[in-house]
This record gives C-alpha cells, sequence and structure tokens, in this order.
C-alpha cells in the first residue's frame, strides 16, 4: 500500500506538473518533447533498463499474451457494437466504431506502462513489459490497428510508409542493441549516469502525458468511451490474466503481464484517428477518462494479482 501511495504521489505530481506546463508553454513543445523521446530517450532507457533484466525462456510468451489482448479487446467491441445495434437499434458511424475499436484494442504499455512496472516490480523483471511493448503492442498498434483505421477512415495511404515507420522505430534498434549490450561491462560510473539518463526519461514521459492531457477538451462522447474503456481496462485484463497460471506465469511475471494489459488507451489511437479521419472525440475521451480510471483500476489488479 505504502508503495502504491507512492507511486500515485509520482505519477500525479509528474502528470499535474506536465499538465501545468502544458496548459502554458506553446503547442510545439510537447510535439519536440516526443520527438525526442521516441528518437534519443527511450532507446537509451531501453538500453539502460534491459543491461540488468532478467530473460528467462518463457519471455516470449509476453509479446504472444500482448496479441491476445488486442485481439480479445477488439472482438469484445465488435461484439458491442453489434448489442448496439440489436437492443437499441442504433448504428454509430463507421469513424465511430474505429475509434471504439481501437481504443478498446491499444493500451498505453509505453509511456506509462513502463515507469508503473518498474514502480510495482522493479528493473529485474522489465524485460517482460519491454518484450510485451515492443514485440506486442507496437506491431499490434502499427499493424493491425492502422489496417483497421483504413478500413474504416477515408483518405488515400501510403502503406510502404507504415512499413517503414516500423522498420525504422528507434525503440525497436535500441531494444536489439539492448540485448547485445547486455553482455558488455561497463564502468560503475558510467552505468551510474547511463541509469539516471534513463530514470529522467520516464520522468519527461509521465511529464509529456500530462501535457497532451492539457490539450483534451472534449467529453461529449464518454458513453462510448466507458465501452472501450470496460473492455480494454477491465474485461480483457480479467480473462485473460486468469489464465496465466496455466501457463506457468505467476508472482511477478505475471503482475508485469497483468498491468500492461491493464493500460488505459494508448495515444497512438488519437494519431492514428486523426490521420485516417476516424472519430477524433472519441479516441480523446477515452485518453482523458482512462488516465483518471487508472488510479481505481490500479490497486485492483495488484489486489488480484
Amino acid at each position: 500500500m505504502i508503495n502504491l501511495l507512492e507511486l500515485y504521489v509520482k505519477l500525479g505530481g509528474l502528470v499535474l506538473v506536465g499538465f501545468i506546463m502544458g496548459r502554458k508553454l506553446p503547442v510545439t513543445v510537447p510535439t519536440r518533447l516526443g520527438q525526442f523521446l521516441f528518437r534519443v530517450g527511450v532507446p537509451i532507457s531501453i538500453v539502460s533498463f534491459l543491461h540488468r533484466s532478467s530473460l528467462s525462456g518463457q519471455i516470449w510468451i509476453a509479446p504472444a499474451f500482448a496479441y491476445l489482448a488486442i485481439l480479445l479487446g477488439g472482438f469484445l467491441a465488435w461484439l458491442a457494437i453489434k448489442g448496439q445495434a440489436y437492443f437499441k437499434n442504433t448504428v454509430p458511424q463507421q469513424s465511430t466504431q474505429a475509434s471504439l475499436i481501437l481504443a478498446a484494442m491499444l493500451g498505453n504499455t509505453g509511456y506509462l506502462g513502463f515507469p508503473i512496472t518498474l514502480a510495482m516490480v522493479g528493473k529485474e523483471y522489465f524485460a517482460w513489459a519491454l518484450f510485451y511493448d515492443l514485440f506486442g503492442s507496437f506491431p499490434g498498434t502499427y499493424g493491425l490497428g492502422v489496417l483497421l483505421a483504413a478500413r474504416f477512415g477515408g483518405g488515400v495511404h501510403n502503406h510502404w510508409q507504415i512499413a517503414k515507420s516500423i522498420l525504422i522505430n528507434p525503440a525497436l534498434w535500441g531494444f536489439g542493441f539492448g540485448l547485445l549490450f547486455r553482455e558488455v561491462t561497463i564502468p560503475t560510473v558510467a552505468e551510474f549516469w547511463l541509469e539516471k539518463f534513463a530514470w529522467s526519461v520516464v520522468t519527461l514521459s509521465l511529464m509529456l502525458i500530462g501535457m497532451r492531457l492539457a490539450l483534451l477538451k472534449s467529453w461529449r462522447s464518454l458513453p462510448q468511451a466507458v465501452i472501450s474503456l470496460g473492455i480494454k481496462m477491465l474485461l480483457v485484463p480479467l480473462i485473460l490474466g486468469s489464465i496465466l497460471p496455466l501457463f506457468g506465469l505467476t508472482g511477478a511475471i505475471a503482475k508485469v503481464i497483468v498491468l500492461q494489459m491493464a493500460m488505459p488507451p494508448a495515444f497512438a489511437t488519437l494519431v492514428i484517428a486523426e490521420t485516417f479521419n476516424l472519430d477524433r472525440d472519441l479516441a480523446v475521451t477515452a485518453l482523458a477518462a482512462g488516465a483518471i480510471l487508472l488510479l481505481v483500476t490500479l490497486p485492483v489488479w495488484l489486489w488480484l494479482f
């Protein structure tokens, strides 16, 4: 409980600082900060945290569960849409359907999932969160998520650019380098400053979330967002988390996977919604409401698992 309270203070404080800065600073600041984190900060922090992480033989199960969570979230969202059509005799527009499904599928397993995993589980099992995100959530977001958006959205899109963005992703290259770097012995001083830089990146990531939340103003799509959040943050982690012991995943490892599955919708859902002319208001509302709901659901998952 003490660790959880400390986490709330740190998370809430840093996000609040970012929120205030987002209201005061030019709109270009969070954009540039996001670019720095994406291209430099996150890759280097991955190398640092991976250097002392434990890689067990079962670690490839992590991205498998990421794909299961994505597919289950999408399927349940599709059922919810069909249920609305049957019981209420109303069918949302295709753009709204796509945003609802994306918010139920794609989680913020990087900027938010990483610091929460580090705080609640520690560096020893952080590699499980990395594998879940980089080999599961990331390709699921920019692969299946983009394909879904292209199916429902409008406009002409260059699919080669989409594939290129995946291949040149700095985080993925940082992950590969980190795996090789694990066998290298570095001076204590260098390792100390590398770790300090990595934690600074975590701090800036949380502040960036606050900056972006400061730009979110719409709540009119809350009823639809509640459907997505109920699926993404409650049903999916409960269903898949209950079968983790069948695969021999218990203790800290199970906690890491459940925490990643239970993260609120990813900011990528908003980026995709804007790119493919989907329901931006629903994407915005799901992001903001999900960040608030996490404060309630996080202790529940820690208690259950």
